[in-house]
């Protein structure tokens, strides 16, 4: 494969909201620069980028692909990312090596959420950006409403650099501003153009289009805002480049119009994109630290400077093991090699390196500063790690993700899926560091936490599809605690005779309240050897077991001590079992008279949504026993701190989906334990005592 020199590489994102066609443009971009024979249809799951078996069964990008083109001897790296909200985290880890992003807007619809999302991606990575207006030949397309919805949402910068041609079913090309032409589309999807003057029913529009692209232009550099107020005008070269100097600025974003489907405006697109956005070498330096002292490194980003490379994304493949992608900063990386782990301090032996076309490869000898390529079967390395000249060591930053904001219980199907879950769900996280998984100490459930219960649910069947491994979801259990209100004593004996050796254990011991989050204490006031020093743990360890089995509800009891202070024992009948089985019946003789009841864990959480629907959210937040603690303004949106029982939190992400229109976002941690509402204390226990006759019955049969 031929090498390319950075400034003939174009590294860009296709990012926007679900459904819009993000993934049918990158096919009509792939086919139209003669890359690919036909043009990949997502309906017909024949497209480059959609190749998992989930995604074209639900027709829809659940995670980044990456594939590439050349276009008049430009290499374009693109990466083609999902759009909903379950899955949108991935693009966010994509733009991370990006030099730019097209976004795409869906003519009917205009910006919808997502949109918004994925911008806030690009924007925190500092990317240029075009807009692509799709779907122009749809019914109840208009170019100017989408127009109208980007300049709300982002401003005026949004300027148009193409006008359609005709609309909706007559959408048949566009006339390009810049160049002052019109590109003229075959109707079979071939692609097949002509370029001509502007139709002259179209010469007054494109005029006045023009020349306030010209005046948006003028105002990025004082030297064209001087020439333009002379003249009134700019030549066309002028245009054209104050045009790139405001794109790579990020002070204009222009507007473009396609129709994927129909493939009509691939061509000029990527004009665009190769003219407009800047090649890697135009993008440093890039900034990390060293990770001996932390001090602060960077590259600029050329072939000459020491190595240094991003791993972004990790494809769990049962077949190849994993595949890790990576974007060269800076110097080159060779095939066959030994490759030092920055992040990690080891070394990692490289096999052959691969260019990816979707989940086709080809095998290179080397890849170079601002070119994307991959390597299977690296031992210790995964999506956030930097590699680099071990002489040189540089560190970047990794991608931060929101917080999952809904778990599940995770119940293996089988007992050989039991054997294999806990092999397989490291390397389902690998590839998608949005998921997370942990066992819960208390509960001892697998908790399994993501995006949306969407977002799960897709995990589950990958890892079916994927490993053959099968597992049932239901909703985990609140991990409730016992405590006690007040001081109480009480005697614990275990006698029992029988032929030869009896048992004998007696104790006396007293629980005392402690404050919360104390946890357990256990303190010894024997006096006068009243029970042995050897039997004195064996009281504890039964207080122990007893205080984890729960005494209202099955639920541990904490934050309490208990004081042994007496007891007696018998020279040959007393031993370890026997003062074990009197701490526990003591502990549980005293638990009836200390007032005991149950504590729930309070979240707090952050909801973030836009300022319309606060009211609502309050109202909803309040419903579910929540302590509203303020409200702050963050850009569009404002969010709300509160305190909420996790109980009431199970189901909130479809309640908050349903109240904002998939506009707001939550995030939750552990706050604090409370004591449950009596009320609510007495549903718990009668449901925790019908349960334990239910499978004592059950066990009779």
């Amino acid at each position: 494969m031929k090498l390319y020199e950075i400034s003939e590489i174009r590294n860009l994102g296709i990012i926007g909201h679900g459904s819009c066609g993000k993934t049918s443009l990158t096919s009509a971009l792939l086919f139209s620069s003669g890359t690919v024979n036909r043009l990949g249809k997502v309906d017909q799951g024949n497209t480059v980028t959609d190749f998992d078996e989930e995604e074209i069964a639900r027709r829809v990008s659940i995670s980044s692909a990456l594939c590439h083109l050349e276009w008049k001897k430009i290499k374009v790296n693109i990466v083609d990312t999902p759009g909903y909200g379950a899955f949108i985290a991935d693009a966010k880890a994509a733009l991370r090596v990006l030099d730019g992003a097209l976004v795409v807007v869906d003519g009917v619809a205009g910006v919808e959420v997502q949109t918004e999302e994925a911008w806030g991606y690009a924007e925190e990575f500092e990317l240029p950006r075009l807009f692509v207006i799709n779907k122009l030949d749809r019914e109840n397309a208009s170019f100017a409403r989408a127009l109208e919805s980007i300049g709300r949402a982002f401003g005026r910068q949004a300027v148009p650099v193409q006008i359609p041609m005709g609309a909706e079913k007559t959408f048949a090309g566009v006339v390009d501003l810049v160049a002052n032409k019109a590109y003229v589309y075959d109707k079979d999807e071939s692609g097949g153009h002509r370029v001509t003057d502007v139709p002259a029913d179209l010469t007054g529009t494109a005029k006045e289009a023009r020349d306030t692209l010209m005046e948006m232009v003028a105002e990025v550099d004082d030297a064209l805002m001087e020439k333009f107020f002379e003249g009134g005008s700019l030549s066309q070269e002028e245009l054209a480049a104050g045009l790139a100097k405001g794109v790579r600025q990020r002070k204009l974003f222009p507007v473009l119009c396609a129709s994927a489907l129909a493939n009509i405006g691939a061509h000029p697109l990527l004009d665009a994109c190769v003219a407009l956005f800047p090649h890697p070498g135009e993008r440093g330096p890039f900034r990390g630290e060293n990770p001996r002292d932390h001090a602060a490194a960077e590259r600029r980003g050329t072939i000459e400077e020491p190595y240094s490379a991003f791993v972004f994304k990790t494809i769990a493949d049962p077949y190849s093991g994993k595949v890790s992608l990576f974007r060269v900063d800076s110097g080159v990386l060779k095939s066959d090699s030994t490759v030092y782990n920055a992040t990690r301090d080891v070394q990692e032996r490289f096999g052959s390196i691969l260019i990816l076309q979707g989940k086709e490869s080809q095998a290179v000898t080397e890849v170079r500063a601002g070119d994307i390529a991959a390597i299977p079967k690296l031992k210790e390395t995964s999506t956030g790690d930097t590699l680099a000249d071990k002489a040189n060591p540089i560190v970047y930053p990794r991608v931060t993700f929101p917080e999952p904001s809904i778990a599940f219980a995770l119940r293996p199907k089988s007992r050989a899926d039991e054997e294999k879950i806990s092999s397989v769900l490291p390397r389902l996280v690998e590839e998608d560091p949005t998921i997370q998984f942990r066992r819960d100490a208390q509960t001892h459930e697998l908790i399994i936490a993501g995006n949306s219960d969407q977002h799960v649910e897709v995990t589950l069947a990958r890892m079916k599809k994927k490993f053959g491994v099968e597992a049932i979801l239901h909703a985990p259990k609140v991990p409730y605690f016992e405590t006690i209100k007040k001081k109480a004593e009480a005697q614990g004996k275990h006698k029992k005779q029988t032929g030869g050796h009896g048992q004998y254990g007696d104790c006396w011991i007293r629980l005392e309240p402690l404050p919360r989050g104390a946890g357990f204490e256990f303190k010894d006031d024997i006096f006068g050897g009243a029970i042995p020093k050897n039997f004195i743990p064996s009281v504890e360890k039964g207080i122990q077991d007893a205080r984890m089995q729960g005494f209202l509800a099955g639920y541990p009891v904490v934050d309490f001590r208990v004081v042994l202070y007496d007891g007696s024992y018998h020279d040959v009948d007393s031993s370890d079992i026997a003062f074990k089985i009197a701490g526990s019946l003591g502990f549980k003789k005293a638990m009836e008279e200390a007032s005991p009841t149950l504590l729930e864990p309070i979240m707090e959480i952050e909801v973030t949504a836009p300022g319309q629907f606060m009211g609502d959210l309050m109202g909803d937040l309040n419903s579910r026993r929540g302590r509203v603690l303020g409200v702050e303004a963050n850009g569009h949106n404002e969010v709300i701190k509160a305190h909420v029982p996790l109980s009431e939190m199970l189901t909130y992400a479809s309640i908050l989906k349903s109240i904002t229109g998939g506009r707001g976002s939550y995030r939750m941690k552990m706050s604090h334990y409370e004591e449950v509402p009596s009320h609510l204390q007495t549903k718990i226990i009668a449901a925790y005592k019908a349960a334990k006759e239910g499978t004592g019955a059950h066990a009779a049969h």
